[in-house]
């Protein structure tokens, strides 16, 4: 054989694997249904890992943006999608507490789609406008008890955990606040910096362009220890409130009875994506931790925050707002 039939032989082997893994993935232009506005967080992690994704998997992806109702209207229509590896939804932490906000939900979380992932977790943030005087979260706590209504406080929505978070300090401490339900963060932030709403809480991965450019101030984060991007800022429990621990999730879903053998090879091509160094650093930038899970593990944290936070909902007696 000679040289030249060797290396064509040797080139056609290593381009083989490549080859094969695209053919195998199933036919046609997948899609990302991100169940909140364009421009928060989900979108952004879905933009991030949509280049590498495609390349790795041989595919176009369209990025579709459903909001409402706390993100089930977009976890309905990929729950109500052809379970063939096309539809891929992205879900915030509001997706273990709708069941009990929404009992009439046109699915089940746990029967209509299938855990691939939890993508990754980051701590909340109260922040404020800069122009506002309190500069922790004792001034604040002092001043809402000061004003005549008290404050009202922005998050991405009804039963997330920034909501939910507020309503535990708000039952500790004391504190006069309404709750103002965004439909996603990035709306929120920006009545927020407009000083249209008195305080945020959203995730680092919203808040922290905004607070690193001074337009918004942070008084604490609800992370169990202080966030490497935000070193200065305190978390509840060193501001008082030791048992007060709330971590905001990111995950992704897939239909129902999605073949078991496309969940695994999306799982490892996000995998390979989330720890691709570009992406990785770009990802902590934003103030998120990958976590980059495996589909029991997310199986299992999912049911761990539905009954956690779900008990939180039932006792403060919420329900959905329209969406």
């Amino acid at each position: 054989m000679g040289q030249l039939t060797r290396r064509a032989v040797l080139a056609g082997a290593l381009a083989t694997p490549f080859v094969a893994r695209a053919e195998d993935w199933p036919a046609g232009q997948m899609k990302f249904i991100i169940p909140f506005p364009a421009g928060g967080t989900l979108d952004a992690i879905a933009r991030l890992v949509q280049p590498g994704l495609q390349q790795r998997l041989g595919t176009t992806i369209i990025i579709e943006n459903r909001p409402g109702a706390a993100g089930s209207i977009g976890a309905a229509a990929v729950a109500k999608s052809p379970p063939d590896g096309r539809t891929w939804l992205f879900v915030f932490d509001t997706h273990a507490t709708t069941p009990v906000t929404q009992p009439s939900l046109p699915y089940n979380s746990e029967t209509d789609l299938d855990p691939v992932m939890l993508v990754g977790t980051a701590p909340n943030i109260i922040a404020c406008q800069p122009s506002r005087p309190y500069q922790t979260l004792a001034e604040l706590i002092a001043a809402s008890k000061a004003k005549q209504g008290g404050f009202a406080f922005a998050s991405a929505g009804t039963a997330s955990l920034g909501h939910l978070t507020m309503l535990l300090l708000a039952k500790r401490s004391g504190a006069q606040w309404s709750h103002v339900a965004y439909k996603g963060a990035a709306p929120a932030v920006n009545d927020a910096i407009a000083g249209h709403i008195d305080l945020i809480i959203a995730a680092t991965t919203v808040l922290n362009s905004q607070i690193d450019a001074k337009l918004l101030r942070p008084l604490a984060q609800t992370g169990a220890t202080r966030h490497p991007t935000l070193p200065d800022v305190p978390t509840l429990a060193e501001s008082g409130f030791p048992d007060l621990v709330a971590t905001p999730w990111w995950g992704l879903y897939a239909p129902g009875k999605t073949p078991k053998q496309i969940i695994a090879r999306f799982n490892t091509e996000m995998r390979a994506v989330l720890k691709d160094a570009s992406v990785t650093g770009r990802i902590n930038a934003m103030g998120l931790t990958v976590a980059a899970s495996d589909p029991d593990y997310m199986r299992n944290f999912y049911a761990e925050q539905a009954h956690i936070w779900g008990q939180v909902v039932r006792d403060n007696g919420l329900q959905a707002e329209g969406g």
